[in-house]
């Protein structure tokens, strides 16, 4: 007889809910009296009038979709000339769109990646680059985070004819701080090794000119392979890779998810486009969200609230507990402040947050809105703690 696969989707199903882990989709709606501080808009770009007009005219010119695949007839012009524009503002001499950031890591990791490479990443790597690791068939192995000593540890331990690839996030997602991009850098020289460094948080925000943890400041020979995503900072969506030469051509060779997808739509790359304009036009727009963070930081010290270590737009409030987290993100809901309730498997058993993102499209009173939304949840929780103390 076969397996009862609906039998199989309902245990799952009800083991998810049993443990009080299962996900629902909610439906966005624009609402001016209502703020996102989880998503990862970080300049606000995402509803500029200004990226919208742009994306108009490329559907204008363009078409609204690639029709191809880039290896196909879906390379236009203005694909062209965004890979070309993603280059300057990483300094290396090309770049390669991807139509997702995920799809990027999948095919770098499995372009460059078999049995006869030894892959050591960070810990806390987004799951689109421990999910590339499983896949590639490379020995893979993930240090602590953060922990260079750790990964010299096991860098000594691959044989000398092996090929090694170190993997990073250059901003960590849930917890918003900061790889050593230098350290890793000299370590992985220091071992014949290569880098490759996925700063899909750090673009747009971080760098001299929004260009990123790496970027312009350090080149190829020190981070060959250069990931980032166009769907956060830059307000748009897909993701690219930037490197030399014979990187690039070996991913239009035998990255998989690059071969065989669509092209990344051109009213996307249009927009994209006018996105980079912005960010090299208007530095104040950093300014201003270095601002904010600086400030959320220092108010959020004096209501002793259990910040993370983060000097990016990524501000975690760990709670430790999942039902705290869930009640805290229901106050703060009803405050009409939007955060992320980040649970396991995401975060490791005890490590549940409030995943709380900046942008430089809030302002001082929206910093204010959500201080004393989580000033309420501290006065809720205290006085729920005295009423089973008595």
């Amino acid at each position: 007889m076969s397996a009862d696969w609906h039998s199989h989707l309902r245990q799952s199903a009800q083991a998810r809910h049993e443990a009080h882990r299962w996900r629902q989709r909610r439906v966005h709606r624009q609402d001016a009296q209502r703020l996102d501080m989880a998503g990862n808009d970080y300049l606000g770009l995402a509803a500029d009038r200004r990226l919208a007009e742009a994306a108009a005219d490329g559907a204008r010119r363009f078409g609204t979709g690639a029709r191809a695949s880039h290896l196909v007839t879906g390379h236009s012009t203005v694909h062209e000339a965004l890979e070309e524009a993603l280059a300057r503002l990483t300094g290396r001499p090309r770049a390669l769109l991807f139509s997702t950031g995920y799809m990027a890591n999948l095919g770098v990791i499995q372009a460059l990646c078999d049995s006869g490479v030894h892959l050591l990443q960070d810990r806390l790597n987004h799951a689109s680059l421990i999910d590339g690791a499983r896949l590639s068939g490379a020995r893979s192995r993930r240090y602590h985070h953060k922990d260079l000593d750790d990964l010299a540890r096991l860098l000594d331990r691959v044989p000398d004819a092996s090929r090694r690839l170190v993997i990073s996030d250059g901003v960590f997602s849930m917890d918003g701080d900061c790889a050593d991009v230098d350290g890793l850098a000299e370590l992985s020289r220091r071992h014949g090794g290569w880098l490759m460094i996925d700063d899909a948080h750090g673009i747009g925000v971080l760098g001299e000119n929004g260009d990123g943890s790496v970027g312009r400041r350090l080149g190829c020979e020190q981070v060959p392979v250069l990931v980032g995503t166009l769907g956060k900072a830059l307000g748009t969506a897909g993701a690219f890779v930037a490197g030399d030469d014979a990187l690039i051509e070996h991913l239009i060779q035998f990255a998989r998810p690059y071969i065989y997808t669509t092209a990344l739509p051109p009213p996307v790359a249009a927009a994209t486009l006018q996105s980079l304009e912005i960010l090299a036009s208007e530095p104040e727009r950093r300014r201003h969200l270095d601002g904010l963070i600086a400030r959320f930081r220092r108010e959020a010290a004096s209501l002793k609230l259990p910040l993370m270590a983060s000097a990016t737009p990524i501000q975690p409030i760990l709670l430790g507990d999942e039902q705290r987290t869930l009640d805290w993100a229901s106050t703060l809901e009803d405050a009409g402040i939007r955060v992320g309730a980040i649970r396991p498997p995401t975060v490791p058993a005890g490590a549940s947050r409030l995943r709380v993102t900046l942008s430089a499209a809030h302002d001082d009173h929206d910093i204010d809105r959500l201080l004393e939304a989580l000033l309420t949840c501290q006065k809720q929780e205290s006085a729920t703690c005295a009423g089973v103390s008595r």
